[in-house]
């Protein structure tokens, strides 16, 4: 097993590190020219389907920014184009899928697939981009929770308020059940064969699970995301991310992982505190903060980590995404301030 000692796997054990590890969400993303360049040239799925860029998109930050962990580029909707459900992702309107799921009927027509084959250009670029990191960082693999995966089948895009969805788990809770325990198995599958490709850990994204009541939540959610984190290979360790969910923590660390993601509408030591000191927990600057002078990035830098307090366990983070227009000499001046004032 390569790098297990690397202070962002030490972090999600709760161990002790010389420095503050730290990574980015869409830290492969339009922010920077040499994505950009890229995906002028080549549509989204062929980015993603083709192994060489996909590996060439995910080295390219780590060994810009300096961060202390690769995350693989993908998308989490890949896992739902085998099930038949016409997705696209249309230039400057984000993914569609043109057959949502409305009904029972809808659910139980969902096309069955191999998630090994189907999916197998994906753990190819696990494969590459191990090779190329030269084991100088890990690599997170990841994948979409049940709940935001549904509610992209189910709304057919984004959503604001999620009615469709809502509507389903109220007035059909049998075909909710199937639809989820369905989803919960194959992302279950789809993470163990990005761990067999090489991933060393995985990374959940419940990015809508923040439109739900605690109590939605813990009938509707809870369940199904407990059963993926349960199905991960042992010793991996799981990062359990979500955002707007400053009320729904307890929820989400009943669900389970060895890391909780907090966003930034929570203070890092009360989020912490909230789910327990017992988990790691990742986060939690402000994505638009990084707009701020270098100055500025480095006062909210230390306020995290003040509040952190040198606990075992905290791998920092934005509470969300990269944005698209952000500096990258903004982005590299947070990773060095993070290192550098994290440095024990």
């Amino acid at each position: 097993m390569a790098t297990p000692n690397h202070p962002f796997l030490a972090a999600c054990r709760r161990e002790p590190t010389s420095f503050t590890p730290v990574w980015l969400m869409r830290q492969a993303g339009r922010y920077m020219e040499e994505y950009r360049k890229l995906r002028a040239q080549h549509g989204f799925l062929e980015l993603c389907k083709k192994s060489d860029l996909a590996t060439e998109i995910t080295v390219t930050p780590v060994e810009k920014l300096g961060v202390d962990a690769a995350i693989l580029f993908a998308d989490i909707l890949l896992i739902l184009e085998p099930m038949g459900v016409g997705l696209e992702y249309s230039k400057g309107d984000g993914p569609v899928l043109h057959h949502p799921v409305r009904s029972g009927k809808d659910v139980d027509g969902l096309k069955e697939f191999n998630v090994e084959t189907e999916l197998s250009y994906v753990y190819e670029s696990v494969k590459k981009i191990r090779k190329e990191l030269k084991n100088k960082v890990p690599l997170i693999g990841f994948a979409g929770a049940p709940f935001t995966l549904a509610s992209y089948l189910i709304e057919g895009a984004g959503s604001r308020n999620y009615v469709h969805t809502k509507r389903l788990f109220y007035s059909a809770p049998e075909a909710w059940k199937r639809l989820m325990e369905r989803l919960a198995k194959v992302i279950g599958e789809y993470l163990n064969c990005q761990i067999a490709a090489g991933a060393q850990a995985v990374q959940i994204f419940d990015s809508w699970a923040g439109c739900l009541t605690p109590n939605d939540y813990e009938q509707f959610v809870q369940p199904y995301t407990k059963a993926v984190i349960d199905a991960v290979t042992p010793g991996v360790p799981v990062i359990n991310f979500s955002t707007g969910t400053t009320g729904l923590l307890k929820n989400i660390r009943a669900a389970g992982g060895d890391v909780i993601g907090l966003d930034w509408r929570v203070n890092l030591d009360e989020g912490w505190a909230a789910v327990g000191h017992d988990v790691a927990v990742q986060g939690n600057l402000d994505p638009v903060a990084l707009f701020a002078s270098p100055k500025e990035i480095k006062s909210r830098v230390a306020e995290i980590l003040k509040r952190a307090a040198g606990r075992p366990g905290h791998i920092f983070n934005l509470g969300h995404g990269v944005l698209p227009e952000t500096p990258v000499d903004h982005v590299i001046a947070m990773v060095d301030a993070v290192h550098e004032l994290s440095a024990r």
